[in-house]
């Protein structure tokens, strides 16, 4: 397969699974043994492609925090997404002192994703007829911060899903519920996106030797996918659950343990 044909198809897998709550960690896991592995630099720039395409989504919450700062409402939005932020990255600093790392191979990853997809499913069931609020609690942002860590320390959580099920648990809608998260994902994963570039050109003693056309042409095609699938589940949840998604990652789940238990996925992954 041609490099650019892998770097295209790497793109649209990051730009789909980053944000939605399939894990983005499985879906590599599967493609990455067919695919050419590429370095965690490259992995890191797309992810941030992915991450950066979807702030126009949110002009409206953007524009106030530029322009209405001032005012109580957009001021106690704020301070909950510092507070999330906050606890993610105390925790992630933590975890990395602690070298706290669980493997990234199939088993711990389908387990992941089968009992996040029975959560979902579950979940969803629980609220039915419920009256949610769309008011993020301080209790949400402290909840969807340790969200993030969960998903960190266990590969195949998935961040958005994580953080979606816990403030969904906490009475937030949908709507409410997608929107802080995604919110307080964008400065979490570029954060960490960028001590990994610091530390890569560090560790390199310069620029990294990189094919870098190949990674602008991931960076790009994972931006424009993410963006229209953002935008896609930004309506979707409106009018949706999030049933079906706890399928798929059931399905993703037994698809990865029947490609374990033939042998096509090696126990470790990079």
């Amino acid at each position: 397969m041609p490099d650019w044909l892998a770097i295209i198809l790497l793109g649209i897998i990051e730009g789909i699974s980053e944000f939605l709550p399939i894990s983005s960690t499985g879906h590599l896991l599967i493609v990455e043994h067919w695919l050419p592995s590429q370095s965690d630099l490259f992995n890191i720039v797309i992810q941030s492609g992915a991450v950066l395409a979807v702030i126009p989504l949110f002009k409206t919450r953007v524009s106030q925090f530029l322009f209405q700062w001032q005012q109580p409402a957009t001021r106690d939005y704020l301070g909950k997404l510092a507070v999330a932020f906050g606890i993610t990255g105390a925790g992630g600093v933590l975890m990395e002192k602690m070298h706290f790392k669980l493997p990234d191979n199939a088993v711990p990853i389908a387990l992941a994703l089968l009992i996040g997809g029975i959560a979902f499913i579950l979940v969803e069931r629980g609220l039915k007829g419920r009256q949610l609020s769309s008011d993020v609690t301080w209790t949400v942002a402290v909840a969807v911060g340790l969200g993030q860590l969960l998903a960190a320390g266990f590969p195949g959580t998935s961040r958005s899903g994580a953080t979606i099920l816990l403030a969904l648990i906490l009475g937030i809608n949908r709507v409410a519920a997608t929107e802080f998260t995604f919110l307080v994902g964008i400065p979490t994963m570029l954060a960490a996106g960028g001590l990994k570039i610091v530390s890569a050109i560090f560790k390199t003693h310069g620029a990294p030797t990189e094919n870098w056309s190949m990674v602008v042409l991931g960076f790009f095609v994972s931006a424009v996918v993410s963006f229209v699938v953002v935008k896609w589940l930004l309506r979707y949840v409106q009018t949706h659950t999030f049933v079906a998604f706890g399928y798929y990652r059931i399905a993703l789940a037994a698809f990865v343990f029947i490609l374990w238990s033939a042998g096509h996925l090696p126990p470790g992954h990079h």
